[in-house]
């Protein structure tokens, strides 16, 4: 029996629609990723699916007595409450009994507490629990908090973004839903928390209803692709890499009916326009159709246009960009850099990654000379010019139009050597004339990403710092950006949580390894996790000697490195980045191969498996030669 049945729904806003007669089904067990443009609708559907927004027409059944978790994009949390008030608010007319019996027993604890009275309210509460038994219900609000690290006594007003949608999820978790609903659930977390949620969503076998740009966590976590298309939803079982390969297939199918069905009208509207012949009663049922024809093209419509996205280098900062020796941070007690050394130089691209509050933000503002060390010394290169992008888009005034912000006081833009009037410039970034004097106000989260691109990207500079540009930015947008900052000829610092935009863009990663140290890698995120797990393996009891790629990666100086990096085109960068995972999977098929061969039986149970297996340790041997080589070629 289906969970849920969405029913030739209609939903519009103004006069787009953005569901047009749409229908969806969800069984149990499914975990559907619903994707999208910015603008679509996919959270007024995630909306209305959880019973909080409503439909022009159509509706929405539900299993009756389904429970249903909904973690909305921005969750809407009273400040004042504290983290256990806001787990059990979700639980009905249970949550005040429970959060006063959390606050009772907490106040006896207090040396100067009336005692007595306490202990009168505490047994009238611990009695109405015990009628409702809701007991099962406080235990489940307490696993959840302490499953998602919260302090239950914490006001909400003080969480950090990252810690409220963790407080979101810790809700809809709280009363053990049976279908969850999640609009965004990545947004805010750091990658430790955002791989944890995956393994708990997959493992936990919940009807999954989401809403995501993490390409990775879309891989992961889906069983079925839905994608809202101009009003319409399409189904697609099966992982996002297998959506992507039929949608293109559709994509190409429906403009070659579009162009047959256009050239058709065409030639009925050549043939009306003979006057008389058309007329004459016997052609009339062509004219109807013809009628028909028109109306079907004038609600026909069109996918939307992509991003047109370009960015101006401006002049050439020197080659070194910012030299660090020992440098030392800390606020109070906290140490947020310890002894940190590095050299960037121009057209470096460098992944900052590490958990939330581990000092990414402190760090990239003591790269950049915005902060002075407590230790150590920071040189700036000559002739850099930074651009930033904020993850709190604070830097947007709600009080202005669009206009304002990409160009205040011009009605034109320069990028490069090419001017543009500012209202084309907006329809670059799919805002439309209409909306050029509309207020940031107005604007949804993935519009307020897109405003903050506009002008980041309006202004020349050869230093970018990128700070979560990710959130709220749906997919085609993502990988035209990633091929934008590919080709960018500047010096680029990115702070993300998506591991596929980091893997896609970076040459070079610093990373957190934890009490104010940062450590420089060569490569992405899933380098890192290779050299993570290599150094695990390393540091086991009776783990085995590290690799020739290991030695290499370890001997290799920094700076030798980055004068390397430098001489490189993107492609060789990214090859050198690959090198030592790709050597260190011959190694230890060479390893398996040799212990193989080491085994008497073989030769005498399966001579020709001996034979083959020699052949192979010799193509390894001339494989590992050649990337060696090509390693040393590279680091020049």
């Amino acid at each position: 029996m289906p969970y849920l049945i969405l029913s030739d729904a209609s939903l519009a806003f103004g006069h787009v629609p953005l569901l047009d007669h749409a229908d969806f089904q969800l069984d149990p067990g499914e975990r559907v990723a619903l994707i999208g443009r910015n603008g679509t609708g996919k959270s007024s559907l995630l909306c209305a699916l959880a019973g909080s927004g409503g439909l022009d027409d159509g509706e929405v059944w539900r299993q009756p007595g389904l429970r249903v978790g909904y973690v909305p994009q921005e969750p809407p949390f009273a400040a004042e409450l504290t983290v256990f008030e806001a787990v059990v608010a979700g639980m009905g007319d249970l949550s005040a009994l429970l959060a006063e019996y959390h606050s009772v027993s907490h106040a006896l604890a207090e040396t100067e507490a009336d005692h007595e009275r306490l202990l009168e309210r505490l047994q009238l509460l611990q009695s109405e629990l015990d009628a409702r038994h809701a007991w099962s219900y406080e235990t489940q609000a307490e696993r959840v908090i302490q499953r998602f690290s919260l302090d239950a006594d914490a006001r909400v007003g003080t969480l950090s973004g990252g810690q409220k949608k963790r407080l979101a999820l810790a809700q809809a978790l709280a009363v053990s839903p049976e279908l969850l609903l999640l609009d965004e659930p990545t947004n805010h977390l750091d990658i430790d928390a955002i791989e944890w949620l995956e393994e708990m969503l997959v493992s936990s076998g919940v009807t999954l209803v989401f809403i995501t740009h993490d390409r990775r966590f879309l891989e992961r976590v889906a069983t079925r692709i839905v994608e809202l298309d101009r009003g319409r939803l399409l189904s697609c079982p099966g992982s996002f890499n297998e959506y992507q390969t039929r949608k293109e297939a559709m994509l190409h199918d429906e403009a070659i009916n579009n162009a047959r069905f256009d050239k058709f009208l065409a030639q009925e509207e050549v043939w009306i326009r003979q006057g008389i012949k058309a007329r004459r009663t016997r052609n009339e049922g062509r004219v109807l159709r013809l009628e028909q024809l028109r109306r079907e093209r004038a609600a026909r419509r069109e996918r939307q246009g992509k991003v047109e996205l370009s960015l101006d280098a401006g002049v050439r900062s020197g080659r070194l960009v910012a030299a660090l020796e020992h440098v030392g941070k800390r606020f109070g007690e906290k140490v947020v850099v310890r002894d940190f050394s590095c050299r960037l130089q121009r057209g470096d691209k460098i992944g900052v990654i590490g958990p939330n509050g581990a000092g990414k933000t402190t760090l990239l503002r003591l790269i950049l000379g915005e902060l002075p060390p407590d230790q150590g010394t920071v040189h700036l290169g000559t002739k850099v010019e930074v651009a930033y992008f904020d993850q709190f888009r604070s830097r947007l005034d709600d009080a202005a139009t669009l206009i304002d912000v990409i160009s205040p006081g011009s009605d034109f833009v320069e990028i490069g050597n090419q001017r543009k009037h500012v209202i084309s410039y907006l329809g670059d970034f799919l805002f439309a004339p209409e909306r050029a004097r509309s207020l940031v106000a107005s604007l949804s989260g993935g519009e307020r990403n897109r405003l903050l691109l506009a002008r980041l990207f309006a202004r020349p500079a050869n230093v970018l710092v990128l700070d979560e540009p990710t959130n709220d930015l749906d997919i085609e947008t993502l990988e035209l950006l990633e091929e934008l900052l590919q080709e960018y000829r500047g010096t680029l610092f990115l702070v993300s949580h998506d591991r596929a935009f980091i893997d896609n863009v970076v040459t070079q990663t610093i990373a957190a390894e934890g009490d104010g140290e940062w450590r420089e890698y060569a490569g992405g995120y899933q380098d890192w996790v290779d050299y993570q797990a290599a150094r695990r393996r390393e540091e086991a009891p009776g783990g085995a000697a590290r690799g020739n790629a290991e030695r290499l990666s370890e001997t290799v100086k920094p700076a030798r490195r980055k004068a390397a990096a430098d001489k490189l085109s993107w492609k060789e960068a990214r090859e050198l980045a690959e090198l030592p995972g790709r050597i260190a999977a011959l190694e230890a098929e060479q390893k398996a191969v040799t212990e193989r061969l080491a085994d008497p039986s073989l030769y005498q149970s399966s001579p020709q498996e001996a034979r083959i297996l020699s052949a192979r340790l010799g193509e390894i041997d001339e494989q590992l030669f050649a990337l060696l080589e090509r390693w040393e070629v590279l680091e020049g």
